[in-house]
C-alpha cells in the first residue's frame, strides 16, 4: 500500500461502509491513483443490506462498466430490468422505436448476490485496503476540518488520518452525524413490505410495477428465479397489516390486476419491511467530509432509486476529488498507484468537494422533490395523470417515461413542453376516438 506523499496522513480517503456506495468509490478512486482505507462495521465478508428493492437503474450501468462488474453481473443470472407499469388507464409498456436502439437498462439482483461481489473486488483493487469490523465511533478534527476517524477495530480503539472522510454508511450515517451534516427529512405516506418467490411466473418474464393511485406494489424478477414482490400502501392501511401481516401481505397481492400466483408459487423468505422509512436530504460535504449513497439522500423504496444513485454518486465523488487527491488533471488509468505526483492542498479539495456537492444537486435535488411530493401517498395530479395515462396510449411517450424512471433524464427535460404537449395530443385523440365509439368502461371524465 503506498501511503499518501503528505505528512500525518494514513491515507488519502478513508471510507465508513463497504457496501454499493463505498465499495464503489473505494475502487473508482484507487484507479484513479487515490490511495484509500475501506472500513466496514460488519466482520463477514459476504455481509449484504436485506431491506432493499435489488433492483439498479439504467443510469447506473457505466458505472458498473467501468467497475468491470457488468460481466460478472450478468454470469450470476442477473435480470435485465425491463419493466411495465400497470395504470388505471392500462399498462405502460415501454419498447424500443422500430429500428431504433434497445432501450437502456441495468439490472436486478439480489444485494447477497452483489453485496460480496462489489465488496470483494474493491479488497483486490490496487491501492484499497479493505478493513473488516472496523466502525467508525467518532471523526479526527484539526483546525476546524476532519482528518481521519477513530474506529473501533476486531484490536481495539484505532486512528485512521486521512484528507478526506467519506460516509457510505447509510440513511442513518455516523459520519454526517460526528460531522454534524445538516440535513432535511420529508415524512413518507407508505409502508412497505417485502418477501421473494421461487417459480413465480411474471408476464413476459418483465418486472411489474402497480400504480393503484395511491397505493403502490412491485413485483422484481431477480438471479436463480427469485422475484421479489412488495406492497406499499398508505399507512390508512397500516392496522389491519398490523394485526394480521402475512394474510393482509397476501390479499393484497392477489387483488392486483394480473396478479403473480404467489399461491401456486413457493415464498423463501418471510415478509420483512418496515413502517416508517422517512425521506432525507443532507449536504453532500463539510470541510473534509463527503457523503454519498443513503447517507447523502434517502429515496423512496417504491422507485428502486438507491442502488443507482449510490453507485452513480460514487463516480461523482471520485470523478471530482481524484485529481486534487493526486495533483493529476485528469483520470490515472486503471491499476494507478497512490502518492505520485505533486498532490494539492487542502483548497484544492475543497473546491472539489463543491464541485462534487453542485454536481450531487444537479442531478439528485429535482428527482428528491417529486418523490418526497408523491411520498405523502396522494392520488397522482393533473400532470402525473397526463403523463400516466398518455404513455399507456403511446409508445413514444412510454419510451420517455422509461427514460425518466431509469434516472436518465431530469424532471425538467421530463416534463418538457414538448413532452406536455404530446402527452395532450396523445390524449386528445384518444378522448375523440371514445366520443365515435365510447367503451362500455370508459368514464366521461377520464383524461
Amino acid at each position: 500500500m503506498t501511503r499518501p506523499e503528505s505528512t500525518g496522513y494514513d491515507y488519502d480517503v478513508v471510507i465508513s461502509g463497504a457496501s454499493l456506495a463505498g465499495s464503489a468509490a473505494a475502487i473508482l478512486l484507487a484507479r484513479r491513483g487515490v490511495s484509500v482505507a475501506l472500513l466496514e462495521r460488519r466482520s463477514n465478508p459476504d455481509a449484504y443490506e436485506v431491506l432493499c428493492t435489488h433492483s439498479i437503474t439504467a443510469n447506473a450501468y457505466p458505472v458498473l462498466d467501468e467497475i468491470g462488474l457488468v460481466p460478472a453481473i450478468e454470469k450470476a443470472g442477473a435480470v435485465r430490468n425491463e419493466a411495465r407499469w400497470y395504470t388505471r388507464w392500462g399498462w405502460i409498456e415501454p419498447k424500443a422505436a422500430p429500428g431504433g436502439p434497445a432501450l437502456p437498462y441495468a439490472y436486478n439482483v439480489r444485494r447477497s448476490t452483489l453485496d460480496p461481489m462489489i465488496r470483494s473486488r474493491a479488497g483486490r483493487t490496487a491501492g484499497v485496503e479493505l478493513l473488516l469490523g472496523h466502525r467508525v465511533t467518532g471523526l479526527v478534527r484539526e483546525a476546524g476540518r476532519t482528518v481521519g476517524v477513530r474506529a473501533s477495530a476486531p484490536q481495539g480503539e484505532r486512528e485512521i488520518r486521512a484528507r478526506l472522510v467519506v460516509g457510505a454508511d447509510g440513511k442513518d450515517s455516523a459520519v454526517a452525524k460526528y460531522a454534524g451534516v445538516p440535513g432535511r427529512g420529508y415524512e413518507n405516506g407508505r409502508f412497505g413490505y417485502f418477501a421473494h418467490f421461487r417459480g413465480l411466473p411474471l408476464h413476459g418474464g418483465l418486472g411489474h410495477t402497480w400504480f393503484l393511485d395511491p397505493d403502490m406494489a412491485y413485483a422484481f424478477p431477480n438471479e436463480d428465479g427469485v422475484t421479489v414482490i412488495a406492497v406499499l400502501p398508505g399507512k390508512k392501511w397500516l392496522p389491519a397489516f398490523r394485526q394480521d401481516l402475512e394474510g393482509s401481505f397476501l390479499t393484497f397481492v392477489r387483488a392486483l390486476p394480473e396478479a403473480p400466483p404467489i399461491d401456486s408459487a413457493e415464498r423463501i423468505t418471510k415478509i420483512t419491511g418496515t413502517v416508517d422509512y422517512p425521506l432525507h436530504s443532507r449536504n453532500p460535504t463539510v470541510p473534509g467530509v463527503a457523503l454519498i449513497g443513503d447517507a447523502a439522500l434517502t429515496g423512496d423504496p417504491l422507485w428502486g432509486v438507491g442502488c443507482g444513485w449510490a453507485l452513480e454518486s460514487a463516480h461523482w465523488l471520485a470523478e471530482a476529488v481524484a485529481p486534487a487527491m493526486t495533483g493529476r488533471s485528469g483520470r490515472s488509468g486503471r491499476g494507478g498507484q497512490g502518492g505520485q505526483g505533486d498532490r494539492g492542498g487542502p483548497g484544492d479539495l475543497d473546491a472539489s468537494l463543491k464541485a462534487y456537492a453542485r454536481r450531487h444537486r444537479r442531478g439528485l435535488r429535482g428527482h428528491q422533490y417529486l418523490a418526497a411530493d408523491f411520498a405523502r401517498a396522494r392520488p397522482f395530479n393533473p400532470l402525473e395523470r397526463l403523463m400516466f395515462s398518455a404513455a399507456a396510449r403511446d409508445e413514444a411517450v412510454a419510451r420517455h417515461m422509461h427514460l425518466f424512471g431509469s434516472r436518465l433524464i431530469s424532471p425538467l427535460r421530463f416534463l418538457n413542453p414538448l413532452a406536455v404537449a404530446k402527452a395532450s395530443a396523445v390524449n386528445l385523440r384518444y378522448r375523440r376516438a371514445a366520443a365515435s365509439s365510447p367503451p362500455a368502461h370508459l368514464s366521461p371524465t377520464e383524461p
